[in-house]
């Protein structure tokens, strides 16, 4: 597949992930890398649906690393438990917050962040990265977005 996402930009929040998940999904088949795999769904989810700040969390160790990501630049490190990230790593869930404010511990790498969704992805019954979706608009995400994302970590899971 041609290193191009075909998105139209009048369809509803259900259809755009209908048509990205699928382009997703072909252009990192084949690719061995993780990286650069991670990193082309990190701005295929950035510029596909228009999202703040797009990025993922690698598990090394006792610790969340910054990987592959699209925005303003974030938080290096996170210990299991801390902010929302944290939070959906300790406890192996999505984790959807409507206004981060609200969020008990959340960590602020970015105060224009409003309202934020975090997925994990498995290898071996463990987390071994999340994902990590900021919006400037409190409320943004809901179980559409948590139904096709976590649809795209079963994507991601696949090049673990």
């Amino acid at each position: 597949m041609a290193e191009e996402l075909i998105v139209n930009n009048t369809a509803t929040k259900e259809e755009k992930y209908q048509s990205l998940i699928p382009q997703i999904e072909a252009l990192v088949t084949g690719e061995p890398d993780l990286t650069a795999n991670l990193a082309n769904i990190a701005s295929a989810l950035k510029y596909g649906m228009g999202f703040f700040w797009v990025g993922f969390y690698l598990v090394k160790e006792d610790e969340l690393v910054l990987g592959p990501f699209q925005g303003p630049i974030a938080c290096t490190r996170i210990r299991k438990g801390k902010g929302v990230c944290g939070t959906s790593w300790e406890k192996a869930e999505t984790v959807l917050v409507p206004n981060v404010d609200e969020f008990p511990g959340h960590i602020a790498c970015s105060s224009d962040s409003k309202s934020e969704i975090v997925l994990p992805a498995m290898k071996d019954g463990e987390v071994a990265l999340i994902l990590d979706v900021d919006s400037d608009q409190l409320n943004d995400f809901d179980s559409v977005d948590q139904e096709h994302l976590e649809k795209l970590m079963r994507v991601v899971e696949k090049l673990l």
